[in-house]
């Protein structure tokens, strides 16, 4: 007869790995993310390949796209609305909302769409689900620092030849880092907190796309806060908390006749703080169940 041999008890200090459910909703392990690095990287580099694969010019519409919006806001906004910029150059006011408004909106589209369009490989494979979301914020970057070096080559034209205008760079310039990061980080607390929704009402993705085409008219994108003369209007928009971040951008280059209060910049910090709390605190609610609803 066979002898039968038996094997040891395999225990959970043999494995390497050891994944199991977390209890608590801010149970959020960095450390893990950091670990995940190589993959977040590899969703970036697939992010931007993907991107213009397949199309003729490439990523010559990252020039192609600013460019032609601010002859459409010169001729629009400027020529025939006749909203004036501050006396500042029409092309570099528009130009710098552009910048800001377009990364923003970029990373808040996709990161809204995490659960839904990675369901597949969620599905498959276990890493953090939050490297999704934070790939999409790292990969518009590419795209951002493109439109915003040829916002440095038109800026450096009007720094030198000015002509009529007036620029008046200053030392808030140094803040534009700390900008970006605050554009990234209210586009991912808005993206997850509304990704973890639409898992169940998938009408509030559509209500996001009209939310944020109606959001950039509420944002001093296309014309500067100065402009707007009602106090209680004005207190109304600078509670937008892309206001101060948009405006302390567009004044560290071209300076303004009215420097915007700091405490705006305060106010659009703790708001994005306080929101990318919520918004982990409902994404790792929901990505304990989510595969049941999509």
């Amino acid at each position: 007869m066979a002898k039968k041999i038996e094997q040891p008890a395999q225990n959970e200090s043999q494995w390497d790995v050891v994944i199991q459910p977390k209890n608590k909703l801010l149970s959020v392990d960095f450390g893990e993310i950091w670990r995940y690095r190589d993959l977040c990287m590899l969703f970036v580099k697939r992010n931007i390949i993907t991107q213009y694969k397949q199309t003729v010019l490439g990523p010559l519409w990252y020039f192609i796209q600013p460019f032609m919006t601010v002859i459409m806001y010169m001729v629009v906004f400027n020529g025939i609305a006749g909203i004036g910029t501050d006396g500042r150059p029409q092309a570099l006011f528009y130009l710098g909302g552009i910048c800001c408004w377009q990364y923003f909106s970029d990373c808040l589209g996709k990161a809204s769409n995490t659960f839904l369009s990675n369901a597949g490989i969620f599905g498959k494979v276990y890493f953090p689900r939050l490297i999704s979301p934070l790939s999409d914020v790292i990969s518009n970057l590419v795209r951002f620092s493109i439109q915003f070096g040829l916002f440095l080559i038109v800026y450096l034209y009007y720094l030198i030849w000015p002509g009529d205008f007036i620029v008046e760079p200053n030392w808030t310039i140094c803040l534009v880092p700390l900008l970006i990061m605050m554009l990234a980080g209210l586009a991912l607390g808005f993206g997850i907190l509304f990704s973890s929704m639409t898992t169940k009402y998938r009408d509030l993705q559509l209500l996001l796309g009209f939310f944020v085409s109606l959001w950039m008219y509420a944002t001093p994108v296309i014309y500067p806060l100065s402009t707007i003369t009602n106090a209680k209007l004005k207190f109304i928009m600078q509670l937008n908390p892309l206001t101060g971040i948009v405006e302390f951008f567009k004044y560290g280059f071209l300076g303004a006749s009215q420097a915007p209060e700091w405490w705006m910049l305060g106010y659009s910090f703790c708001f994005m703080c306080v929101l990318l709390g919520i918004g982990i605190v409902v994404f790792n609610k929901v990505q304990r169940s989510f595969m049941d609803t999509v």
